[in-house]
């Protein structure tokens, strides 16, 4: 991800350090709210084929 030591924050203003915090902050945010909805649909999927694994095995 993004290391905090590779640009000093003496090298920007107060205001456009906390932009760039900001910005980076919200990329790791949108990251990790795509990863959650990706895992959220395979832990659907696998209800759905346990449900549908259980009602095959109590008609037989």
């Amino acid at each position: 991800m993004f290391f905090p030591f590779c640009c000093s924050p003496h090298q920007y203003s107060p205001q456009d350090y906390k932009k760039f915090k900001l910005k980076r902050l919200k990329a790791i945010r949108d990251f990790l709210e795509a990863r959650l909805a990706a895992t959220n649909a395979e832990i659907e999927t696998v209800e759905r084929q346990m449900a549908t694994t259980d009602g095959m095995e109590t008609v037989a």
